[in-house]
């Protein structure tokens, strides 16, 4: 799923893991171990795999893509205009943000996907992510974060500092 947003970006979420859990508790009961990992790690590929479809598809129907013309090397490379951070990943660290595309999107209505109190996605071969069109963008980590800035974030965000610092941990200076 993904919506168009103010010509922006996109928000979406989709996932390839619906039923999956059945699947893989019957190999699991049959002891079939590498067939339990490789149904999981086939659901995780085909999910990535169908995001960056949708961000080809974005930005064919945004217009700026639509010429495009790129080799499979082109793209594993990200050599097309716009990128698709998501949360929880370096440029964005703080998994509660999924909280919000969650509010706008109801993926748990409309895709039978879930948040886990730990913002974790269930189930599990889902992913989800904004879609930046803007051809200057470009990925980046954020850095170690000081004191002073975790105090921000928090204050910006309307929780207590221990609680950004929960979802922040890996940063934190």
């Amino acid at each position: 799923m993904y919506i168009h947003c103010r010509g922006v970006g996109v928000k979406r979420t989709q996932s390839t893991g619906l039923g999956i859990e059945a699947v893989v508790a019957r190999f699991e009961q049959d002891h079939d171990d590498y067939r339990a990992i490789m149904t999981k790690a086939l659901a995780d590929r085909l999910a990535e795999a169908f995001a960056e479809l949708l961000h080809e598809r974005a930005r064919r129907e945004w217009g700026y893509g639509k010429d495009e013309s790129l080799s499979t090397e082109d793209l594993i490379r990200e050599r097309y205009r716009g990128i698709r951070p998501a949360a929880g990943y370096p440029a964005c660290p703080d998994h509660s943000e999924k909280s919000t595309l969650w509010r706008l999107l109801d993926p748990e209505r409309t895709a039978g996907i879930r948040l886990t109190e730990t913002f974790a996605m269930h189930p599990a071969a889902s992913v989800s992510g904004i879609y930046l069109a803007y051809p200057e963008s470009r990925y980046f980590a954020v850095g170690r974060i000081g004191r002073d800035q975790l105090e921000s974030y928090a204050a910006r965000k309307g929780i207590t500092i221990e609680e950004a610092a929960r979802w922040l941990a890996p940063n934190l200076g």
